[in-house]
């Protein structure tokens, strides 16, 4: 939807609006796109806590309840569904340890069942990750195998190097990932496979150069970064192009006040939440990347707690479970230019 020139700019981050937003969600049961939307229930949750936890008010939701709802969507197999009774994936796994870590409830689940479950979702001839059972192949899927096992110290079970060679088969020639070799190149993936390389301490096989000024092409004139050449600009992407420049020690190649503009813009003023763009509806998933992104952008309406680029958890939840290691992977040359 074009901005018309009598449109009133969001100037502040609406806190209070985006806290009954999304204690709202589970409450409308009434409505069609609560049961339409019940695969998606877990990450929902993350994407809420996430939200919650970077606006320093995640006590907005019933801790003991959302840990006992997690508790009953893991499957015999180790792995969770998206909700209770739903085949187990890893995009709920990883979503479930996540928010089981930030509320410091690891200890509640049977780490091996859930490790011995990522393991069994590799394929022992090529090292590619599965998301499920049915083979579905992904470099997403290959950062969230490293990760969930990162949280049980596990990663020694995975054959690492397998990964690594995947991953670098999945880069083309702008330095962009793709979602498997031959795949075009895209933000998201992008961000999954630096995170991934940034844990397993690969980083040396990035094309910084060229992977840096991509993702700085990804800025409109609107403030807002796109996915891939010649599409809109999206919130969520102020995470996903964000994180990857953190990580790369480059955020200083774009203009961080106009992505805080862009997000605030697609705020709803009414209700709560953040929409993709301005104009539209709001959803918890853009909520979440479009705060995510704020803290990245060093935004300072509010003060935001620091999300970690890798996990997309505040960093201080990151540290306290020994995680934040991960920057030491980091070449020197890198963390040190960055302002």
């Amino acid at each position: 939807m074009a901005e018309s020139s009598n449109t009133v700019r969001n100037s502040s981050l609406l806190v209070d609006k985006h806290v009954e937003y999304i204690k709202s969600l589970d409450k409308r049961q009434d409505e069609l796109e609560y049961w339409m939307t019940e695969h998606l229930r877990m990450s929902g949750i993350y994407w809420g806590l996430v939200a919650l936890k970077l606006l320093d008010r995640d006590s907005a939701l019933d801790k003991q309840q959302v840990i006992d709802y997690i508790l009953s969507c893991q499957n015999a197999d180790g792995g969770f569904g998206g909700h209770c009774g739903h085949d187990s994936h890893l995009l709920y796994t990883m979503s479930a340890v996540q928010v089981l870590a930030m509320y410091g409830a690891l200890d509640k689940i049977e780490s091996s069942r859930v490790v011995d479950y990522v393991i069994s979702l590799q394929d022992i001839e090529t090292g590619e990750i599965c998301g499920d059972e049915w083979g579905e192949r992904d470099t997403r899927f290959a950062f969230i195998a490293v990760a969930i096992l990162s949280f049980f110290g596990a990663l020694s079970r995975l054959d690492s190097d397998r990964i690594v060679e995947y991953v670098v088969r999945s880069m083309n020639y702008d330095g962009g990932f793709g979602s498997g070799p031959g795949g075009e190149s895209h933000a998201a993936q992008v961000y999954t496979c630096l995170a991934c390389l940034a844990i397993l301490g690969r980083l040396d096989v990035v094309d910084r150069e060229r992977l840096s000024a991509w993702l700085a092409e990804r800025q409109l004139p609107s403030g807002g970064f796109n996915g891939r050449p010649q599409k809109l600009e999206d919130v969520c992407y102020s995470w996903w192009v964000l994180s990857s420049l953190r990580i790369l020690g480059r955020v200083h190649w774009v203009d961080c006040s106009r992505v805080c503009d862009f997000v605030l813009d697609a705020q709803e003023p009414d209700s709560g939440g953040i929409a993709d763009r301005p104009g539209n509806v709001p959803d918890v998933y853009h909520t979440c990347f479009g705060i995510a992104g704020l803290s990245l952008a060093g935004f300072e309406g509010y003060p935001l707690k620091v999300v970690d680029p890798v996990y997309c958890m505040p960093v201080e939840c990151i540290k306290s479970i020994g995680l934040h290691s991960w920057i030491n992977n980091v070449p020197k040359a890198w963390s040190q230019e960055e302002p």
